[in-house]
């Protein structure tokens, strides 16, 4: 795992890799806001908020795939949080 989990998310490009609606699979935007649980994309001019817990993830076309329930608490204390090395 990558040190990118702990880092801001906000304006960074996040791309959906997996989710359990499959609508969502492939959404890729700017990351414009965080909370404990949702995160909101820009996405073409059109901000869509995504709940955390139901989709993995990448940001800025890294390889690591981020699982959004495993960072479901508030940005600022992710940053600071220690993660289990897959």
């Amino acid at each position: 795992m990558s040190d990118s989990i702990h880092m801001p998310f906000l304006a960074r490009n996040l791309t959906v890799k997996a989710s359990t609606d499959s609508n969502l699979v492939g959404l890729s935007g700017t990351v414009v806001g965080e909370t404990r649980r949702t995160i909101a994309l820009d996405v073409g001019g059109v901000t869509k908020t995504l709940a955390k817990n139901v989709i993995k993830f990448n940001l800025d076309n890294e390889d690591d795939l981020i699982q959004g329930a495993m960072v479901c608490q508030r940005p600022e204390d992710r940053i600071h949080r220690n993660y289990r090395r897959n």
